[in-house]
């Protein structure tokens, strides 16, 4: 659906008081905004957001930023360069990864755990079902990992897709051979595990830190390429489901959240009519503190709150347009983040 007004659309009594963080996906900027939907702080960063910026406890700003290497396709959120800055832009830290793409994130301890990506072993990329017929790289596949690394770049410890029984997980028909199986998100638990998402291959992960192996897993393809999945902090994993290339009688995308020890949902948001909401690609959720729901619809760069009775309560559309890789001009965002206004990650600085 068209977007016909940008800016603040919706704000309504029962929306989540606070700032909220976001990246044009195709413009070097950050921005903070105000529930009036007003800039009342910005970054500057050094090229594209390789996805998205995130504000850490101390009030710096964390993020991947797009540098000219990379493996030898466009497309996928690319980084590069992993930065800390403080509040006026001033580097704190840095850590370069030309391959890095979709998720890099500063740990508690000091590290960062990334998603990269590497040309895939010959005799793994053999295994690889299903896919368009093709459509691998005349360099061959590629496949990804996630690393936790230190910030004077030790690896800590990594994981490569090519890990997983790669035949019981094929590829989507629709989808090009060049890459297994394209990882967009690596979520840190607790515990030192990591939850990821894997979207041509509609499958999240649990990866255990102590045996390198996965714990715990699961398909499904009415996800549609699914991204940004989560653990809440009441056990359960909430995730933005794509729809794409689903066999749904109509195209749309969903919020999903659901008990992993059961799979059973919990708790599900749909537009009614249905197709009023749907990003085939990037897009996020984040579970506010009020137990509403903060909703990146990436595509349309739409950026709104539901209630946990669907209702909107806050609605803004990114009003920036830029001229992407592809010719067309998007208005494209990643993720957001809500941050309540006494947050240490705000500190009174706004």
């Amino acid at each position: 659906m068209r977007p016909r007004n940008f800016g603040l659309r919706v704000s309504e009594p029962e929306a989540t008081k606070g700032f909220t963080l976001y990246s044009p996906l195709w413009r070097p900027n950050t921005y903070l905004l105000n529930m009036a939907g007003e800039v009342v702080h910005e970054w500057e960063l050094p090229g594209n957001p390789g996805g998205y910026s995130r504000l850490l406890p101390n009030g710096n700003l964390f993020y991947g930023s797009a540098t000219e290497g990379g493996p030898p396709f466009k497309g996928g959120a690319s980084g590069g360069l992993m930065r800390e800055v403080d509040w006026d832009g001033n580097v704190i830290m840095e850590y370069r990864d030309d391959w890095q793409h979709h998720d890099c994130r500063r740990l508690e301890n000091g590290n960062i755990l990334y998603a990269s990506w590497e040309l895939m072993p010959e005799e793994a990329a053999k295994r690889v079902q299903g896919g368009i017929p093709g459509t691998e790289l005349p360099e061959g596949m590629f496949n990804d990992l996630f690393k936790e690394v230190t910030p004077d770049g030790e690896t800590v410890w990594e994981w490569h897709t090519y890990e997983m029984d790669i035949e019981d997980y094929p590829i989507h028909p629709s989808n090009p051979r060049r890459v297994y199986a394209w990882m967009n998100t690596c979520f840190p638990l607790e515990n030192g595990d990591v939850l990821i998402s894997l979207r041509q291959i509609n499958t999240i992960a649990i990866i255990s830190k102590s045996t390198q192996k996965i714990r715990w897993i699961r398909r499904d393809d009415s996800w549609g390429g699914q991204h940004d999945c989560q653990m809440l902090k009441n056990g359960n994993i909430i995730l933005f489901a794509n729809g794409m290339n689903t066999s749904a009688p109509h195209t749309h995308s969903f919020i999903t959240e659901f008990n992993p020890d059961s799979n059973e949902t919990v708790w599900e948001y749909r537009d009614d009519p249905m197709t009023f909401f749907y990003s085939h690609h990037i897009s996020g959720v984040e579970r506010l503190w009020t137990g509403n729901t903060l909703i990146c619809e990436g595509s349309f760069g739409r950026i709104f709150e539901v209630t946990p009775d669907g209702k909107i309560v806050w609605e803004f559309i990114n009003p920036h347009f830029d001229l992407m890789f592809m010719g067309d001009h998007v208005n494209w965002v990643f993720r957001a983040f809500r941050y309540a206004p006494d947050a240490p990650e705000i500190g009174g600085r706004v």
